[in-house]
């Protein structure tokens, strides 16, 4: 049997190549022959680095003859859910009808036309204290579709309907949260807190970056500080290669689930590189932010490309397979090792984050190898993630493209780190790059649209969602979105980015209220949007580098400031040029760099004096 997933573009899929299941990509085509045979699709989620994932293929995808028992009765479809976000986001939400417990591998069995009429998640090979065996669900779903087929049919329609009645509608009467609306966030949040341990809850725990930054930028250091040295000095970072796994078994931080995700280093290295910004004494915070940096350009970057999506938590150790432990090594140990493999699918909104983190880090601690790393990975994505007409590619495997289609979720963060290493890489061309990538799914009437209007194969059903606004890991393409939106107005001074920005914190602003642990960007947008905005701009004269000035010592400090940048002359010429109206007529001072402290657009006399500008500010 030629298998149809040896040349996809996701390592998940290719790793599945193998098994004698008779497994189809996602598309079209599966929903037709299921369709022609008139047989249930069963559609099996996961992603490379999912430990759970990996069980169930061995005990049974590997197995002959449960593959024979789905060749004869469904369709079976394989979706690497990092690939193809959207269609994870709808079968989950129909999932949640059938299992409290979601997760991966997601196990959905649907009617030809997409319906779901039963799910779970891993299934043993064996019934297991009340888990029926995969083999025994199998049979019972076969079984229902063959003798109960109108309730099958029945529960699918009515599954489908529930989720389309329960997508957020937009409450007309919602406004943006104001400060004491933002207080009783950061209470709640501080209400949550493990104070023993750090974090909110209890096990499993999670970074929840997103929560953390917000709490950093709102008024919440304090909570933020003690969860993020908890986590520093725990076994969530590997004190040797520096990356933070995905998340504890345990309640303090102890046994981790051992994949590493480059979202979660990206906004953890943004969040330790805030904190040590905001008390530079932390040097618990400056070790692990240098440690996520290394881990992402030593680890996780691609050469000639991006960064990888992930990096295993299995691998074979002293030639027995383990999950975890070839981080119990030592640095001297790992080298006779193979490392867990990485998932090196590119993805380019998750690229973005890293990019952005990066030269964010680059900035403020001095190091421009950071800020040289970001510029590479973006240069390599603008040249293979963006085509000819603009539109952008969803994933590359080796320089191959994904025909998955590119969510708002790349859009945005991909368009935040090109403005991110634009501005600290002084190239005004990357600037104005993810102001256009922005902009094509940017509203007229200022809201954002999903590019392409969405997943086909969902669309065409009815199945497709408008988006999980939550931001639990990382954030949702609507906030991404509006959190680059942000940027560019305070770069340019449209209105029309700041609206954007605006409408979708408005639109999730109750949910974010009562739930911040969940909502973390929209929080720390809504933040901005009620506060002052301070721009602080350095413009030097050309030649002058930025190591050698004593004001772009400042850019790199200050806390006080929405923006603060330094650029030399001629970058602050061709930003002008591109729309960037904080830099119109900004120039040095002879042979001496300027600070122009900006208040809503409006600017004091330029500044020449470090510690004039620090008191203005």
């Amino acid at each position: 049997m030629a298998s149809r997933l040896a040349d996809a573009v996701s390592p998940y899929l290719r790793a599945h190549a193998d098994n004698p299941v008779d497994w189809w990509p996602w598309g079209e085509e599966a929903f037709a022959e299921a369709r022609r045979r008139d047989v249930p699709v069963f559609i099996s989620i996961g992603y490379a680095t999912c430990h759970w994932c990996h069980v169930m293929a061995r005990e049974s995808f590997s197995d002959p003859e449960i593959a024979e028992l789905l060749g004869d009765s469904v369709v079976s479809i394989k979706v690497d859910r990092e690939e193809h976000p959207g269609v994870d986001a709808a079968f989950l939400a129909s999932a949640s009808a059938f299992t409290r417990n979601l997760g991966w591998p997601l196990s959905v069995f649907t009617t030809p036309d997409g319906e779901v009429f039963f799910a779970g998640t891993y299934f043993p090979p064996m019934d297991v204290q009340g888990h029926p065996s995969f083999r025994r669900v199998v049979a019972a779903v076969v079984d229902a579709w063959t003798n109960r087929r109108d309730q099958a049919v029945a529960t699918g329609a009515a599954v489908a309907n529930a989720v389309r009645a329960s997508m957020p509608v937009r409450d007309a009467s919602s406004a943006l949260p104001d400060r004491e609306q933002l207080d009783r966030a950061i209470d709640l949040m501080r209400s949550a807190e493990d104070r023993a341990n750090g974090g909110f809850g209890g096990a499993p725990k999670f970074p929840v970056a997103p929560a953390l930054l917000f709490l950093l930028e709102a008024g919440g250091d304090d909570v933020a500080a003690r969860t993020l040295e908890a986590m520093a000095r725990s076994d969530l970072r590997d004190p040797v290669e520096g990356g933070f796994f995905r998340y504890a078994t345990e309640v303090d931080w102890s046994v981790p689930h051992y994949e590493r995700m480059l979202y979660d280093n990206a906004l953890l290295l943004d969040a330790y590189t805030l904190v040590w910004r905001h008390d530079r004494s932390r040097a618990w915070a400056a070790e692990a932010a240098a440690g996520a940096a290394r881990f992402l350009t030593e680890t996780m970057r691609i050469p000639g490309s991006g960064f990888a999506s992930a990096q295993d938590s299995e691998s074979t150790v002293r030639g027995e397979r383990s999950e975890g432990g070839y981080y119990a090594l030592t640095a001297a140990e790992r080298r006779a090792e193979e490392p867990p493999a990485l998932d090196r699918k590119v993805l380019t909104g998750w690229n973005g984050l890293a990019i952005a983190a990066l030269a964010r880090a680059g900035v403020a601690f001095g190091y421009a190898a950071w800020v040289d790393a970001a510029l590479a990975a973006s240069d390599a994505l603008v040249a293979d993630h963006v085509r000819a007409d603009g539109s952008l590619v969803r994933a590359t495997l080796d320089g191959r493209s994904s025909d998955a289609v590119a969510t708002l979720e790349d859009h945005g963060m991909f368009a935040s780190g090109l403005v991110a290493v634009g501005l600290a890489a002084e190239r005004a061309d990357l600037v104005a790059a993810g102001r256009r990538i922005l902009d094509a799914v940017l509203d007229s009437d200022g809201g954002f649209h999903e590019p392409g209007g969405g997943d086909p194969v969902l669309v065409a059903r009815g199945l497709a969602l408008a988006g999980d606004p939550s931001e639990g890991a990382y954030p949702s393409g609507r906030s991404a979105c509006a959190a680059a939106a942000f940027d560019l107005f305070v770069l340019t001074g449209e209105r029309r980015y700041r609206e954007a920005a605006e409408g979708a914190v408005v639109a999730v602003a109750p949910l974010a209220i009562s739930s911040p642990v969940s909502f973390g960007t929209s929080l720390a947008l809504a933040h901005r949007l009620a506060s002052d905005l301070v721009q602080l701009v350095v413009v030097r004269p050309d030649g002058l580098d930025r190591s050698r000035d004593a004001l772009t010592d400042v850019v790199s400090t200050t806390t006080a400031a929405s923006i603060a940048v330094s650029v030399s002359e001629s970058t602050a010429r061709r930003l002008a040029d591109d729309g960037a109206e904080l830099f119109a007529a900004r120039t040095a001072r002879g042979d001496r760099s300027a600070a122009y402290i900006c208040r809503d657009f409006v600017c004091r006399l330029p500044l020449t004096e470090p510690h004039e500008v620090a008191a203005a500010l």
